[in-house]
């Protein structure tokens, strides 16, 4: 097992990535309100509005390796799929829920396939998984240990059946925006479990912005408001998107992107204080990327400058 304090270093000085936004929101939502995910039936309880269907799942032109060629263009040292969000659908064959591939038009284990391309690209491949699950109605108001045992059985799947997973990050956990509490579901019960089966994964909990007693690195969902202060020496990361919503939308392959001096800026800003930045891709529902995404990050990958590895800790690093 290598030291959290070095893993963490190894993890900041790969600095750049890609957060892969793929799951059952991209195709749900192509009409209707601009979200991600149905936010109010979690912090307000209204009823859904939005059930997806396993069967509505038909990524017929699945291409991973697109992924991550677009990926490499930019400079991508590390990236992430959500394997599971907050609706709960499942990208792999799960033995603990209906609600995943396996039940889907398309069968594709999508984790599978995402890792292999990835790892044979040479980007260090991990995972996100989210706590909250609409469908298995795991949030705020409940977290029983039946729903408990879905989580933890999901978890250690993801970390015993593909080998290597060198960080998983959470979500819905927690967080302002929803899911259980560390009150109902401790921290401390998640990371024993990760780190059981694989000691050097990284537990990361997105939304945990105030210190490592949540999480293995800070992490800011700058794409929500969340930033990073001026005093901050690391471990953290950043997330943010070229796109208005994080999944796809009919829209976007016509939509103008944030360009590449701001992604320039915001990475300017965050190395120097020790914290990564993860760039969102967002592939279409056939499973492609579009190409003003493609070409977006193509210029990143001209202009974006990596600073040299980090060797010796600053005073301000956060230790738990």
């Amino acid at each position: 097992m290598t030291d959290l304090i070095e893993l963490q270093k190894n993890f900041i000085n790969k600095r750049f990535g890609t957060f892969i936004h793929f799951n059952s929101a991209s195709v749900q939502f192509q009409t209707g309100p601009v979200i991600d995910w149905e936010y109010g039936c979690e912090n307000d309880g209204t009823p859904r509005r939005f059930p997806f269907l396993p069967l509505d799942w038909n990524p017929d032109q699945l291409d991973c390796a697109q992924w991550a060629k677009i990926a490499k263009s930019a400079g991508c040292r590390f990236a992430a799929l959500t394997a599971k969000h907050h609706e709960g659908f499942a990208l792999w064959p799960t033995d603990y829920s209906r609600h995943s591939v396996r039940y889907a038009a398309c069968t594709t284990d999508v984790v599978e396939a995402y890792l292999n391309a990835f790892r044979q690209a040479g980007i260090e491949a991990g995972l996100y998984f989210s706590i909250l699950d609409l469908t298995a109605q795991i949030g705020q108001r409940s977290c029983t240990d039946s729903q408990k045992e879905l989580i933890k059985g999901q978890i250690t799947e993801l970390l015993t059946n593909y080998g290597e997973i060198p960080f998983l990050i959470t979500d819905g956990w927690n967080a302002q925006w929803g899911g259980p509490s560390y009150e109902t579901l401790p921290f401390e019960e998640i990371d024993s479990l990760v780190k059981s089966l694989q000691p050097n994964c990284l537990l990361m909990n997105i939304g945990c912005s105030d210190s490592l007693a949540g999480t293995d690195v800070i992490f800011y969902e700058n794409a929500a408001g969340q930033e990073v202060s001026g005093a901050f020496q690391g471990p953290g990361i950043a997330c943010n998107k070229l796109t208005r919503t994080w999944f796809w939308r009919s829209t976007d392959p016509d939509a103008v992107l944030a360009d590449a001096r701001w992604v320039q800026e915001k990475t300017e800003n965050y190395f120097p204080m020790n914290c990564s930045f993860m760039l969102n891709l967002s592939p279409n529902p056939h499973g492609r990327i579009d190409q003003n995404q493609a070409d977006a990050f193509a210029e990143i990958g001209k202009t974006i400058v990596l600073p040299p590895p980090l060797t010796t800790l600053p005073e301000g690093w956060l230790r738990r």
